[in-house]
């Protein structure tokens, strides 16, 4: 602890991000990347931009990208709000929306940075637990609330909830907003994005890093009602003016026009995760119903740990989570197909 810091400081709980490497010569099933590289359309219009003009400020407001998005989601300018990665996106809507005197609603196992960004803005929590299947019950988040989250499909679990649930989520809470992040909703769910015109109190998150291939791009973004939108705005100008730069906006932009490649990116991810499962499968591995680019695994004859730490000997990662409910299940990033072979040799020798 330092002299200099500021009261509270000392209590905040920072996110730990998965592993990053600084070798190259490993099977990386970490952090939930894509296997596939981006759209060679995003990397021509990146390298487009990076000339002369980096030397001014890039359009604050993203409006290019914006116009962009809107018309894909077929909704209004001013119904889309973009930012730095969908984490910024997140913590500027925990502020904008969720500082309320009744506490936040979200699962008990979900993503990492939910209670990190409450802890930052000293807001009420109240983690509600999930079912003994891991799943979200709706009826759960009703109440004394001022404000819901939940991942859908969510994370680290990848089980996915029907929209009708997500709706009725929505009606329960006309008080408050209710966000919805779906950072994983292109490999086999159903997108809140149509609920948006219906609840003024439905925010839908989105991000670039996952089923388009860019994290290392870091654009993220939302969708609700112009009222939610201009909360989140005030948040933005107020922190920071110009979140996404010149060479983000382009590469999203194009990434966005390239829908053929996009489809064909994720359809090959579920193709290559729903043979993983089985091969898991066949090697005692017990995986809950995953929609996302990742499994949540548990085997009953080997501890989560003994086999991450297997496979971290033979340059294969995976993410083990020491959470009390998950800490003997391994989260396993589906890569590509010479990637979910490889895995699969290595656990066959293993085990």
């Amino acid at each position: 602890m330092s002299s200099f810091w500021s009261l509270g400081i000392d209590r905040l709980s920072p996110y730990v991000p998965g592993e990053q490497p600084k070798v190259t010569d490993l099977v990386k099933l970490n952090t939930n990347e894509s296997p596939d590289a981006p759209s060679p359309k995003v990397i021509e219009a990146i390298v487009a931009a990076a000339g002369e003009g980096l030397r001014r400020y890039p359009d604050p407001s993203s409006s290019a990208l914006i116009a962009a998005l809107a018309t894909y989601h077929n909704v209004s300018n001013d119904q889309v709000f973009v930012g730095n990665g969908s984490d910024e996106v997140l913590a500027h809507a925990f502020y904008a929306f969720f500082r309320q005197p009744k506490p936040l609603l979200y699962p008990d196992i979900s993503y990492s940075f939910y209670p990190v960004y409450a802890g930052l803005y000293d807001i009420d929590v109240r983690a509600i637990p999930l079912d003994e299947n891991f799943a979200i019950e709706p009826a759960d988040y009703v109440g004394d609330t001022g404000g819901v989250i939940i991942a859908n499909p969510n994370a680290p679990t990848g089980r996915l909830l029907p929209l009708v649930a997500i709706e009725q989520i929505a009606e329960q809470n006309r008080h408050c907003a209710v966000l919805v992040d779906e950072a994983y909703i292109d490999f086999g769910g159903q997108s809140a994005l149509g609920l948006v015109d219906r609840f003024d109190n439905i925010l839908v998150v989105r991000t670039f890093s996952k089923s388009r291939s860019l994290a290392g791009l870091r654009v993220g973004y939302a969708v609700g009602s112009p009222a939610l939108i201009d909360g989140l705005t005030r948040v933005k100008d107020s922190f920071n003016s110009y979140p996404l730069d010149s060479l983000a906006q382009a590469g999203a932009i194009a990434s966005v026009a390239d829908e053929a490649y996009f489809a064909e990116s994720c359809q090959r991810v579920m193709r290559n995760r729903e043979w993983l499962v089985a091969q898991l499968s066949k090697l005692g591995f017990d995986c809950l119903p995953s929609a996302a680019n990742f499994v949540l695994a548990s085997h009953s004859q080997n501890t989560a740990e003994s086999i991450a730490s297997k496979l971290r000997e033979m340059k294969i990662l995976v993410r083990h989570f020491r959470s009390e409910r998950i800490s003997e299940h391994l989260r396993i990033s589906v890569g590509s197909e010479k990637e979910c072979q490889a895995l699969v040799a290595a656990l066959s020798d293993i085990l």
